[in-house]
């Protein structure tokens, strides 16, 4: 009998949305933070910001607080990224970049318990419990059995332009992506993006800082930062896009040996 473990296969920039969604950096131009992010983000990590949104009539926002949405995440483990040599060295990039002062660095660390990529989002809207996930769906979860991932990164996306990514590479099995099957089991629409928001800007780029980001995340495009296995998704609510505030409801299993069952 062939003992050798299989060979684990990652989902490729072909089939995810990452090249389709990622920053278009203008040679000679400066980058400036967006709508979305002015008024989701920027009152959070920098409230006293002259171009803060802090609040519209289209959306349910004020001062970046929003009334608390559940979501099902993959979570991300601190301390075993901050230990990968490769972040540490992305990390130093940074720090050494000349739109290093212009990174929130204490949100990193506010947010180090609870970096997550969102897999299933809204699965509840200004509700003060969880959502109720049902025993036919927790099955489904079940079956799959853990799921590998890959961290790429840095990324840079064309929505909400001041958060910096990290993108996800999920498991491949018989050629579907697996973080899909989540979805198709939950009943949700199939999405292509999974983002680990890591890093916040307080002010829009000049020409030099966007030139160095753009360098940045073209350098980092291919590199592995992490590969992990999940074997639980958090239902995760929280009342701020950066989830400051985040609640982890429940650790669902993905695996019918997860916590003993």
């Amino acid at each position: 009998m062939d003992s050798t473990p299989p060979t684990i296969e990652f989902c490729g920039d072909e089939e995810l949305g990452y090249e389709r969604s990622r920053t278009r950096f203008v040679p000679g131009a400066g980058l400036a933070l967006d709508d979305a992010y002015r008024l989701a983000h920027l009152p959070l990590v920098a409230p006293d910001h002259p171009r803060v949104i802090s609040s519209r009539p289209d959306a349910p926002y004020a001062m970046g607080r929003h009334p608390r949405v559940y979501s099902l995440a993959m979570p991300v483990s601190s301390s075993a990224l901050f230990r990968s040599a490769a972040f540490q060295e992305l990390n130093q990039a940074l720090s050494a970049s000349p739109f290093s002062r212009k990174i929130a660095w204490c949100v990193l660390d506010q947010r180090k318990d609870r970096l997550h990529a969102t897999v299933c989002g809204s699965l509840a809207v200004g509700q003060k419990t969880p959502p109720v996930i049902g025993e036919y769906e927790r099955r489904e979860l079940k079956s799959l059995g853990p799921i590998e991932v890959e961290l790429r990164g840095l990324f840079s996306g064309n929505v909400n332009i001041g958060r910096l990514y990290l993108r996800v590479y999920p498991e491949r099995r018989s050629g579907a992506n697996v973080f899909k099957k989540v979805q198709r089991a939950l009943g949700r629409r199939e999405t292509d993006l999974y983002l680990v928001g890591i890093y916040n800007l307080m002010d829009d780029l000049d020409a030099t800082e966007a030139a160095a980001l753009s360098d940045l995340v073209d350098r980092w495009w291919d590199r592995t930062l992490l590969r992990f296995e999940v074997d639980a998704l958090w239902l995760l609510g929280a009342m701020d896009d950066l989830v400051l505030d985040g609640e982890i409801a429940e650790s669902v299993p993905l695996s019918r040996r997860f916590g003993g069952g």
